[in-house]
């Protein structure tokens, strides 16, 4: 049935047995058969937002632990949920296989917004991989998990298109202003020769950027560029 699988003990009998299985590579995996008789793996994910160890992770561990999540199956990251470039939550992805489920101690600790968490989630069901938040007793494989799901990707979509009519209606507050929107005009070797000459004439920096439409910086940078 596995093809990766090469060697299959029987660690326990009950109405949810346990197999202890290896990968070719030779890493030790655990996955529970339950009573339909389908191999299931439960990851867990951790996170705390710095490397500092006056953070642990022991709370999330003893929980995960404690929701039936094999030790050597943890993944962790010391790293602000803000970040996109997260280690220890690309190996947990990388792991999971069609049936498996994904548990986390709190939402929070997965997603950096609502519209990233439900994104990973959506993803997850794409592939066929189950999800389950302990805290918010969140649980995709059951109906009522389905349902809060459809629930947060709708408030993730109320967020996105609120976010959209906030960045519209600040650009049209800046027109209605008179400011000039989108990148900086670019300065050609012409127009730096006539800026410089214009400085050389005794203008101002801040007189020769408004005659030539461009921001101070701009001008400086363009300046700086021109002396090297």
């Amino acid at each position: 049935m596995f093809s990766v699988i090469q060697r299959r003990t029987l660690l326990s009998s009950s109405k949810q047995r346990r197999f202890r299985t290896k990968n070719p590579d030779g890493n030790a995996i655990v996955r529970k058969v339950v009573d339909s008789g389908l191999f299931v793996m439960l990851v867990g994910y951790m996170r705390v937002s710095t490397s500092d160890d006056r953070q642990s992770v022991d709370l999330q561990r003893d929980a995960l632990i404690a929701a039936g999540v094999d030790e050597r199956h943890l993944h962790e990251d010391r790293l602000s949920g803000s970040k996109a470039d997260r280690p220890g939550l690309k190996r947990c992805l990388e792991d999971l296989r069609a049936g498996d489920v994904l548990i986390v101690w709190k939402l929070d600790r997965l997603g950096r917004s609502l519209p990233h968490l439900v994104q990973i989630i959506e993803d997850l069901k794409e592939r066929g991989i189950g999800f389950r938040s302990l805290t918010e007793q969140m649980d995709t494989t059951s109906v009522h998990g389905e349902f809060l799901f459809a629930l947060f990707g709708a408030l993730a979509q109320y967020e996105r298109a609120l976010i959209r009519e906030r960045v519209n209606a600040g650009l049209a507050a800046a027109r209605r202003r008179g400011r000039k929107l989108g990148r900086p005009k670019r300065i050609n070797d012409e127009m730096l020769v006539a800026i410089k000459a214009a400085l050389d004439a005794g203008s101002t920096k801040s007189a020769v950027a408004r005659s030539f439409g461009i921001s101070r910086s701009t001008l400086n940078d363009a300046l700086s560029r021109g002396s090297e």
